[in-house]
């Protein structure tokens, strides 16, 4: 991942309403959900949902598929993983296992960091 990948990531998660519609899409799994539905669970105008989702999908954290006449969105948990990885990579000064504290929360937390969580 490049700097400027990871910087258009975390402005985008770097809202509040963004950052709820991230959580939504990844506690919705494979699935995904419609943007009708996401703008009912958070209650958030369709005008401004549709900005916010707008940005999320710019910075590749949400994939949107079309279904019918109704847009499936996803949050995309292989970019997410690469930004943490990005956020890590020197983590440190070169001795990882430093660093096993914060995959031990990641598993307790239900994701194994893979993108199957």
């Amino acid at each position: 991942m490049e700097k400027e990948d990871a910087l258009n990531a975390l402005a985008a998660l770097g809202q509040e309403t963004r950052l709820d519609v991230f959580r939504l899409l990844v506690r919705s799994g494979k699935e995904g959900v419609t943007a009708g539905a996401i703008a009912n669970a958070l209650e958030v105008r369709p005008n401004t949902l549709s900005t916010h989702l707008g940005a999320l999908s710019r910075s590749g954290l949400v994939q949107a598929e079309r279904d019918g006449r109704s847009i499936h969105y996803r949050a995309d948990l292989d970019t997410m993983q690469v930004l943490v990885t990005y956020l890590l990579q020197d983590c440190c000064g070169g001795n990882p296992e430093l660093c096993l504290p914060i995959a031990s929360m990641a598993s307790k937390a239900g994701c194994g960091g893979g993108s199957g969580c």
